[in-house]
C-alpha cells in the first residue's frame, strides 16, 4: 500500500507489502534538522543517568531492594516487540540494497534515510530508542544487581554515537541498525522470558553475547571497508565522515574486547568447585550465585549490555 504523497525510488527501495501512515509521512529532513540544533540533550540525558547511576547505587546500599518482576516482564516485552518490528522494517531494505546495488552503495549511499521512508522512519526510532533503553540500568541499581563499566559505558556511547550519526546521515549506519535490531529481538525476547521465570538453556545464552561479539567484528570490518572506500572513491561520493569512522572503529573494537572478556570470564573460565588448574579466579562481574539450568537468574549477567 503505497501513499500518494511518497516520493519512492521503486529501484532503491524494496516494494513492501504494507506501509503505515506513520511511516509514510515520516520527512527526514525535519527530524535532521531537530536533532542537529538539539545535539546537546543527549549529554543531558547522560548527566542525568551517571547521577542516577552512582547517586541510586548510593541510596540503594542500607536499602531493601525492590523486586518489580511484573514490571521488568512489560518492559522486556515492549523492548522484545520493538526490536522485532525494527527489524522486519529495515532488514528488508538492507537485503534489497545488497541484492541489487552490492556492498559499496549499503556503507555509502543513505538512501535508507533519504529516499525510503519505512526505513528512514525506524532508524530514527532506533536512535530514539536509545534513550528509554538506559532504563534497563535503572532496574539493575533498585534491584541491587551488579552493575558491570561494559553495561553503562555501552548505553552512554551508543546513545551520543547514533545521535551523532543521525545528524550526520552516516551512510554505513545501515549495517549498524539493522545488526543491533536483530540481535536485540533475540537479547530482549531471552530476557523477557527469564523474567516470567522461564529460563532457556545456557547454550542460549552464550549464542546471543557470541552474535554480540560478532556484531562488534562486523562493525570494525564495515569501518575499515569505509575508509577504504573514502580513500579510493571521488571525494564527497562517500557520505561518511572521517571522524566518524574513527569514533564508530573506537567504540566497537572497545566493545570487541569488553564483550571477549565478558564471555571468557561468564562462560570458558573456570568455575569455584569444579576441578582447576589454576589458581583461584578473580570474581567475575556477573551475578552467578543463584543458578538455574547452569546460568545466572539475574538478567545482567547474562549479556551485560547490547
Amino acid at each position: 500500500m503505497e501513499s500518494p504523497v511518497m516520493t519512492y525510488n521503486l529501484d532503491i527501495t524494496p516494494n513492501y507489502s504494507y506501509i503505515f501512515d506513520f511511516e509514510s509521512e515520516f520527512n527526514h529532513y525535519n527530524y535532521r534538522k531537530w536533532m542537529t540544533e538539539n545535539w546537546t540533550v543527549a549529554f543531558y540525558y547522560v548527566g542525568v543517568y551517571m547521577a542516577f547511576i552512582f547517586g541510586g547505587q548510593y541510596y540503594m546500599q542500607n536499602r531493601p531492594r525492590f523486586e518489580l518482576r511484573r514490571t521488568l516482564m512489560v518492559w522486556n516485552c515492549l523492548l522484545a516487540a520493538f526490536s522485532i518490528m525494527g527489524a522486519c522494517r529495515t532488514l528488508p531494505e538492507f537485503i534489497h540494497v545488497l541484492r541489487n546495488y552490492g556492498i559499496y552503495h549499503s556503507i555509502c549511499v543513505p538512501s535508507f534515510i533519504e529516499q525510503d521512508k519505512v526505513s528512514g522512519f525506524w532508524t530514527w526510532m532506533f536512535v530514539l530508542s536509545k534513550l528509554p533503553e538506559l532504563g534497563d540500568t535503572v532496574f539493575i541499581v533498585l534491584r541491587k544487581k551488579p552493575l558491570i563499566f561494559l553495561h553503562w559505558y555501552h548505553h552512554i556511547t551508543v546513545l551520543l554515537y547514533t545521535w551523532y550519526s543521525f545528524t550526520e546521515y552516516t551512510s554505513s549506519a545501515r549495517w549498524f541498525v539493522v545488526m543491533n535490531y536483530c540481535v536485540h529481538s533475540v537479547m530482549y525476547s531471552y530476557y523477557a522470558l527469564v523474567s516470567m521465570g522461564k529460563y532457556p538453556p545456557k547454550m542460549l545464552a552464550m549464542t546471543i553475547t557470541f552474535l554480540q561479539l560478532t556484531q562488534m567484528i562486523v562493525g570494525c570490518a564495515i569501518n575499515i571497508w569505509a575508509h577504504n572506500y573514502m580513500e579510493s572513491a571521488p571525494s564527497h561520493t562517500c557520505h561518511i565522515s572521517q571522524i566518524n569512522i574513527k569514533l564508530s572503529m573506537a567504540m566497537y573494537f572497545s566493545y570487541f574486547v569488553l564483550f571477549a572478556q565478558f564471555f571468557y570470564k561468564a562462560y570458558l573460565s573456570p568455575k569455584p568447585g569444579k576441578k582447576a588448574k589454576i589458581e583461584p579466579m578473580p570474581e567475575i562481574p556477573s551475578a552467578k550465585q543463584v543458578t538455574q539450568n547452569g546460568f545466572p537468574r539475574q538478567r545482567n549477567g547474562l549479556i551485560a549490555a547490547h
